[in-house]
């Protein structure tokens, strides 16, 4: 940005000698406008809706009269706007203060201030808002793309910045960038120190939360509620075995028990149990693992089954502590907002629940009264069909009998079922007598009424079940689309037993393969170009954002700990730190120093072998001066040496012309040595 004012029209000559198509002025101010709407972008997202209108006018108002040439408004046309703004700010966000509502001020403030570049100290204020307002990307994510739009609108204003530096001519925007570009990768390596050395102090440092996962999963379950979950193929978590991944039909990660259940919506228990009561006897196999959970946004963290776990047992999870619950379920004060990892085991064999009390019991097999009449008879049917058996047996007969007729009966797992309780608010019998289609909460929800009809106690689990069947960077991909739904019923003998009506309709279900809506125009044409590209390339980027989270944005104090002691420190602490931090600080100066003195050197071709050949003749006696040149300096050598110097004065002639005639010899290292041959002769012979 120059200092003449906006309203300048006269064409300058490009250095090129091409006649620029704009004025500087104006070419310069929409490079700015340029590089304020990428800044932007990032943003638009989470600004309300007439900020980025107004924004977008502002900006598109001023590029107009660059464009043209006119002149800007004035100052009190911007404190009218101005006004305007910090009202809708307070009106919208009911402050002034804040992220998002100083966010919001920021990106206002920033393009109103293009409206009065009249000066290059306001051009400098957009520059410096615009470097303030890249960093506010970092608070609402911290993926790669970010990071690397981050960098790019960084050059973009260091290149604004250095065109503000160049206040004559007209100089091309790649001289600019170039120049940019050189000094933003010196400043790489400051960069990477200070990340590497630079203290985690919180709560700063954990304080950019990427939007990231969202879950269908929460404390209540209603028909429906899963319909959009099962299409979102975003992570929820990675879980590293120690050894090999067991296989998928084990995969179940319990989240949420609802035992509660009014006709249509299933919600938690009212009833706790004791320790004595949680009982279990841990047999079988052992799986042991480390689980990297994204920002679920849920208040249970899902666990492999069967955690070890008592009730009342607390672990950390992030920055909040976890409690298991009496059902199996760990529960959190507050959403999960954060990415975290854990380290966990489980038993899939294990057996729980066979102390559970008659209260428990009881709230595990009640059904409003007056809702589904056909499925509250047909459960009586198979309570009276197996009366003759004792409670364990008639449980399991009644398993079967359900499962066996999900399975012959016509019903199909499907991801568009419609809506149910539109007409009716017997939804299990709609679904279980009438339309016979749905996904994997219409099968629990269904099941587990029966089953009490029957007169077995049981309940709906949510969580997700099976994980992507191929391993990225030897960790398995657990999905949103992953969520499911499923029942346990309760024997004396093994406690809560699981079962799970989709493994009967739908077995692929539960080998990892779950159902997926068809695939939209640009998938489908991938697909035809080359089958499993979109898969591919989603599996490298996803890939690729995991390194980032684990390597980037998980270093933290102890990785920072860890490196000083791969450093040689013992012990290290926040002294050591410091000390390596100092260290570097030293040797970046005495680098600086170095950079700084070559440069002083003469880096021309010419001036270097001229510098080479001052030297040489300043042996011989001659006391050359910066303002002679070679031809002078040859003239000397004749009037002092005579013939003698013949050979030294036909090569001074050479490097004269050389400066105006790149063909000759005197740029070379050969000449160069000649050169000092002959002025080592001339000396001898002057000894002599």
């Amino acid at each position: 940005m120059s200092t003449p004012p906006a309203t300048t029209t006269t064409t300058i000559t490009a250095t090129a000698g091409r006649r620029s198509p704009l004025p500087r002025e104006a070419r310069d101010t929409l490079f700015l406008l340029a590089i304020i709407t990428a800044t932007l972008l990032p943003h638009a997202g989470h600004l309300p809706w007439w900020c980025a209108v107004v924004t977008a006018a502002v900006l598109g108002w001023r590029a107009r009269l660059a464009w043209r040439s006119e002149a800007l408004p004035g100052r009190w046309s911007l404190l009218v706007v101005l006004a305007l703004v910090v009202g809708l700010t307070f009106a919208t966000h009911k402050t002034l203060l804040g992220r998002e509502a100083g966010i919001t001020m920021l990106a206002m403030l920033m393009a109103l201030k293009t409206l009065e570049l009249r000066a290059r100290r306001d051009a400098f204020v957009v520059f410096f808002l615009g470097f303030f307002l890249v960093l506010t990307q970092f608070l609402f994510s911290q993926s790669p793309l970010i990071a690397v739009w981050t960098l790019l609108c960084v050059w973009a204003l260091l290149s604004a910045l250095v065109l503000a530096q160049m206040p004559q001519g007209v100089p091309s925007l790649k001289l600019a960038a170039r120049i940019a570009a050189r000094n933003t990768l010196i400043g790489v390596p400051v960069m990477i120190a200070l990340f590497v050395l630079f203290p985690r102090l919180p709560p700063l440092w954990g304080l950019p939360k990427d939007a990231g996962a969202r879950t269908g999963l929460s404390d209540t379950m209603s028909f429906g509620a899963f319909a959009d979950v099962v299409n979102d193929d975003t992570i929820a978590m990675r879980v590293r075995f120690d050894g090999a991944p067991p296989a998928q039909p084990l995969l179940y990660f319990r989240a949420q028990v609802l035992t509660r259940f009014d006709g249509k919506t299933w919600t938690g228990p009212r009833v706790t149990w004791s320790p004595r009561e949680d009982e279990r006897r841990l047999t079988g196999p052992v799986l042991r693992y480390e689980a990297t959970m994204e920002p679920l946004r849920v208040t249970v963290v899902p666990l492999l089954e069967v955690n070890p776990a008592a009730p009342g047992t607390r672990m950390a999870v992030g920055r909040q502590t976890a409690t298991a619950g009496a059902q199996g379920q760990w529960q959190v004060p507050q959403p999960i907002t954060e990415r975290v990892r854990l380290r966990q085991e489980a038993w899939p064999q294990a057996r729980w629940g066979t102390n559970a009390s008659r209260s428990d019991r009881n709230e595990s097999l009640t059904l409003p009264a007056a809702l589904n009449p056909r499925a509250l008879a047909l459960g009586q049917s198979l309570r009276e069909r197996f009366a003759t058996l004792d409670d364990d047996a008639r449980a399991e007969a009644v398993n079967r009998e359900l499962l066996t007729r999900i399975r012959r009966d016509g019903f199909s797992y499907t991801l568009a079922p419609g809506i149910y309780g539109e007409t009716t608010p017997n939804t299990i019998d709609e679904f279980w007598f009438d339309r016979k289609l749905g996904f994997c909460e219409h099968f629990a929800s269904a099941y587990v009424v029966l089953m009490r009809a029957a007169g077995v106690p049981a309940r709906v689990v949510t969580g997700f079940q099976g994980a992507d069947p191929a391993l990225q960077d030897g960790e398995l991909v657990i999905r949103m689309s992953q969520a499911h739904a499923w029942a346990e019923y309760w024997t004396a003998a093994d406690g809560w037993r699981r079962a799970d009506p989709t493994a009967a309709v739908a077995p692929e279900r539960i080998q990892g393969q779950p159902l997926r809506p068809p695939p939209g125009v640009i998938a489908g044409a991938l697909d035809q170009l080359r089958p499993g590209l979109l898969l591919e390339l989603r599996n490298a980027w996803e890939s690729l954002n995991n390194r980032w989270q684990q390597n980037i944005l998980n270093f933290s104090a102890g990785e920072q700990m860890s490196l000083l002691k791969r450093l040689g420190f013992d012990d290290p602490d926040w002294t050591a730190l410091a000390q390596v931090a100092g260290l570097l600080m030293a040797l970046t100066a005495a680098a600086g120093a170095g950079v700084a003195a070559w440069q002083r050197r003469p880096h021309d071709p010419w001036s270097r072998q001229r510098a080479r050949v001052r030297r040489e003749l300043d042996r011989l006696g001659l006391a050359t001066r910066d303002d002679e040149t070679p031809r002078r300096w040859a003239e000397r050598l004749a009037a002092r040496h005579g013939d003698a110097a013949a050979a030294l004065v036909a090569s001074l002639l050479q490097l004269e012309a050389q400066r105006y005639r790149q063909d000759q010899p005197a740029g070379t290292s050969q000449w160069q040595r000649r050169f000092a041959t002959l002025c080592a002769e001339l000396r001898e012979r002057a000894a002599r």
